[in-house]
């Protein structure tokens, strides 16, 4: 089994999500100890900005040295997203939403003809038969609940790539005091616990 795991928070080894993903990795990992892991640090992923449009929009053959360099970036994040057969996915919560530092990792991976494509019946993702597990962390609670952009943005556009394998760990309540958040941990590590494959 091949494991990718993207970290998006900017907190780095401090934050929650980053730590409910490596749970995860780790249960997986005692679920099948010779999977191999990649780990993604999104905050790394440079932007979808005009340069990067450029290139991309630039003819292989005709893009000069740096668009070669840039679109090398974004081919090599896809890459590692066809070579996985997990991905697990740590996502705080930032303002209602995603981080601009996920946003920008699936901005990359997200390219026409290569893991989508449009077809006479409408599109067609071709990241197929992955399983994703996506570790939330929040400071409020937000479950089912109308402020809950995240799970149906991420349903929508992983989905849209083609993966719908998703399974959603949630750790909330993280800012409403040591017991609350502690609460919340031990539930989210006992759910990880209960993962299989």
């Amino acid at each position: 089994m091949k494991i990718l795991q993207i970290n998006s928070s900017v907190r780095g080894t401090a934050s929650a999500s980053t730590r409910l993903a490596s749970s995860i990795v780790a249960r997986l990992l005692r679920l099948d100890p010779k999977a191999t892991l990649v780990v993604r640090e999104a905050t790394r992923q440079p932007i979808l900005d005009e340069v990067a449009l450029e290139a991309l929009f630039t003819p292989a053959d005709a893009r000069s040295p740096e668009q070669a360099a840039r679109t090398a970036i974004d081919d090599a994040t896809i890459a590692e997203v066809q070579a996985a057969e997990v991905l697990v996915i740590g996502v705080p919560m930032y303002n209602f939403g995603v981080p601009v530092q996920l946003k920008a990792w699936i901005d990359a991976i997200a390219k026409a003809g290569v893991t989508f494509r449009y077809t006479a019946s409408g599109p067609e993702g071709l990241l197929k038969g992955k399983k994703v597990f996506v570790a939330l962390a929040r400071g409020g609670l937000y479950r089912d609940t109308p402020a809950d952009s995240q799970v149906p943005y991420l349903k929508s556009v992983l989905g849209f790539l083609g993966m719908s394998d998703i399974h959603f760990i949630h750790a909330e309540g993280l800012a409403m005091g040591e017991d609350v958040a502690a609460k919340a941990f031990a539930a989210a590590e006992a759910e990880i616990e209960n993962l299989a494959l």
